[in-house]
């Protein structure tokens, strides 16, 4: 689903401060030190690898092409990065400017990350070098900040560590299973937007009152500028902190039972063709076609990285694809899709679903990977034919279906779904209407549970559900007119 219509343009341009940073404190311009001052940081930390960045500010004359430098002391090694070309040759590692970043005007800043692994220790570096010569100061505390020793109550079994097996979900057991839900919608644009990380509250009340209607599956929106801590995002809501936040959610979610579903809802690129969303900037404002090859694969390393042992936790790899409104040419649009590169009618470059998959896959982890359609995800009618290839088989096919949407009817639902729902898992991610009402939802939810599908409501948030939609008026969970339909269908099927 689109950004609700009280969501409105963002201004985003504020100084990064992340959790965990080592400073070197800008020195005087003469001699052979460099006026600048460089923060480093570690906003994530694993037991192989952590996720880093760089923040030079330039305190001298203007800097046409900039390369940063600095030594590792322990066993570090880059694998990959943005905002830069980044190398590392022994314990010394290089990232030099992109050709859109290079210029640093006197005062300005530039930043950058990266996805490393590390053995034994991950000490911070001590010095770096700004075009060879050193920027020179104290280093400060380079691990993140401690993670919350107040988790919440377990207040149920655990939910299921799900896997495809056929065309359903099944448990470690092999007990079919079914995703039943909501969305908990927010994350996505509340720190891109400067107000926050969630829109409403997260907390274990909240929680118990999504369980109560007998909900075993919250789909929860991200944004991947906030996730990798970008420098346009306030660091409050950014980096360490957004992680932070998602993970808390996520342990509540688990203390109820309740499957937790991440999933890429807003991207970077900017993207001016048919039906853009927020043409005049690339930032992760709005949704776009596809997701971009600069950050996306980093950003699913990432996510994989931090929950790849918690198999109870879903990837979703992408909203609601629509590379087929940037082109006419079916077979194009779907090779977009699966992989990526250079796209007809979309002005970034593009990753694919096959190596969104291949990144989570290339961290170790085996967790259960939504992948949706094109069209908003409301086409899968060649979903069969390029489906990205998983050595694990453990992918389902997403789908989102609402009353304005092309595919909404019962004779096209068996046309070109019930062909997928035959040979994989059926996930509609997202299901709804804007006529605050529940007809719509019902015959969804009838023709979804005659194929044993999955399904997940849009959404549970406090808005106006003639044009959200929502789900409730407020977080105790008292339903909207259009949520009595699914909160009572749910507590019937239990």
């Amino acid at each position: 689903m689109r950004a609700p219509p009280r969501l409105g343009a963002l201004l985003c341009a504020v100084a990064l401060a992340v959790a965990g940073t080592t400073l070197v404190r800008p020195a005087a311009a003469s001699g052979t030190a460099a006026a600048c001052t460089v923060e480093y940081s570690v906003t994530s930390q694993w037991d192989t690898g952590f996720q880093g960045g760089v923040t030079l500010v330039n305190h001298g004359g203007p800097v046409s092409n900039w390369t940063l430098a600095f030594d590792f002391p322990g066993n570090q090694k880059v694998t990959q990065g943005w905002n830069g070309k980044w190398s590392q040759s022994g314990t010394t590692v290089t990232a030099v400017n992109e050709s859109w970043n290079g210029t640093i005007p006197a005062g300005g800043s530039v930043a950058a990350g990266f996805i490393a692994s590390w053995s034994g220790s991950n000490p911070p570096p001590t010095a770096f070098r700004l075009n060879g010569t050193p920027c020179e100061g104290d280093p400060g505390p380079g691990d993140p900040t401690d993670p919350p020793t107040d988790p919440p109550p377990d207040t149920g079994d655990a939910p299921p560590k799900l896997r495809a097996s056929g065309n359903r979900l099944v448990d470690e057991n092999g007990t079919v299973r079914r995703m039943l839900g909501v969305n908990r919608s927010g994350g996505e644009f509340m720190c891109v937007q400067g107000r926050g990380v969630f829109d409403g509250p997260v907390d274990d009340a909240s929680v118990r009152a999504i369980a109560d209607w007998e909900v075993n599956t919250v789909r929860i929106p991200l944004n991947e500028e906030c996730w990798l801590g970008l420098p346009h995002i306030n660091a409050a809501y950014g980096g360490a902190n957004y992680i932070r936040a998602v993970e808390q959610y996520v342990t509540r979610l688990e203390a109820h039972g309740i499957t937790p579903v991440l999933e890429l809802h807003w991207s970077h690129g900017r993207y001016t063709g048919n039906d853009n969303h927020c043409p005049d900037t690339e930032y992760a404002t709005c949704q776009k076609p596809m997701p971009n090859a600069q950050y996306t694969p980093a950003f699913w390393t990432s996510v994989a990285r931090t929950f790849k042992d918690d198999g109870a936790v879903v990837f979703d790899l992408f909203n609601e694809p629509f590379p087929d409104r940037a082109t006419s040419d079916t077979d194009a649009a779907w090779t977009c899709w699966r992989d990526g590169g250079t796209c007809p009618g979309i002005d970034f470059p593009v990753a694919g679903m096959q190596s969104l998959l291949d990144a989570v896959r290339a961290t170790g982890a085996r967790n259960l990977v939504l992948i949706p359609g094109v069209a908003y995800a409301n086409d899968l009618r060649q979903w069969l034919k390029y489906r990205p290839a998983d050595p694990l088989s453990n992918v389902a096919a997403a789908w989102h279906s609402y009353n304005f949407n092309v595919c909404a009817n019962e004779s096209c639902w068996n046309e070109q779904l019930a062909p997928v729902a035959a040979q994989v898992p059926f996930v509609a991610g997202e299901i709804g209407e804007n006529t605050c009402s529940h007809g719509y939802l019902d015959r969804v939810m009838a023709w979804l549970d005659g194929r044993g599908a999955s399904y997940l409501g849009w959404t549970w948030n406090t808005w106006d559900c003639s044009s959200g939609p929502a789900l409730i008026s407020d977080y105790n969970g008292t339903p909207t007119n259009f949520g009595v339909g699914l909160r009572d269908h749910l507590k019937g099927l239990s």
